[in-house]
């Protein structure tokens, strides 16, 4: 019984230090540095709308994949989003937020994309998982806000942007902020006017 009651133990600690070693490689350590209350999980995006789909693919999945200065303890270290041991959709250790890196753009003008087409692609994943992290029309409610901004919620990763004026934080929020009309789906061309000219091919990203 003893024998068996240590080779239990000795899995339980493999296990910890495991879990505990995947947070290290995302600049994490598994404790709560900045004393945050415990995880909170996201509410479901509702209204039964979506977000833009064209926008995500041109202002908003570039962030995960940008080499990014974090705030670890008081310790600044650079890292991606899509980092392996971070939120990479194979290998992460992020949680359900999961992205795949290097993803290609998909042309939404190109008539050969269908949306059939479209929601194949790994940009389009990434678009889902990240949606999934939102709640519609609400940026300072939505995950994908404030696990990077380490408000009111713990992140492993550390402290990704300083401020809500960050400007990745600032495209994220736009985003959010404005989802496609009621009844139309995240292709709907109501996407294009959230860049200036309202071209998804040529136009800058809004922020306000």
């Amino acid at each position: 019984m003893k024998r068996a009651a240590l080779r239990h133990r000795w899995r339980t600690l493999l296990a910890l230090g495991i879990a505990l070693g995947g947070l290290n490689g995302c600049g994490g350590s598994g404790s709560n540095p900045l004393g945050n209350p415990p995880l909170v999980v996201n509410s479901a995006a509702g209204a039964g709308q979506s977000l833009s789909f064209a926008y995500f693919e041109h202002c908003i999945n570039p962030i995960f994949d940008a080499r990014l200065s974090i705030d670890l303890s008081g310790v600044t270290v650079v890292n991606t989003c899509s980092n392996a041991a971070c939120h990479n959709s194979v290998t992460g250790h992020g949680g359900a937020f999961r992205v795949v890196p290097g993803a290609q753009l998909v042309d939404v003008l190109n008539p050969a994309n269908t949306p059939a087409v479209i929601r194949a692609t790994d940009i389009y994943k990434n678009f889902l998982t990240a949606q999934g992290e939102v709640i519609i029309g609400a940026p300072t409610q939505s995950l994908l806000i404030n696990k990077p901004l380490v408000r009111n919620v713990l992140h492993g990763g550390g402290l990704i942007f300083s401020s809500d004026q960050d400007p990745h934080i600032k495209l994220m929020e736009y985003w959010i902020s404005n989802p496609m009309p009621a009844g139309q789906d995240e292709f709907s061309t109501a996407g294009y006017n959230l860049f200036t000219p309202a071209d998804p091919d040529t136009g800058a990203c809004n922020t306000n």
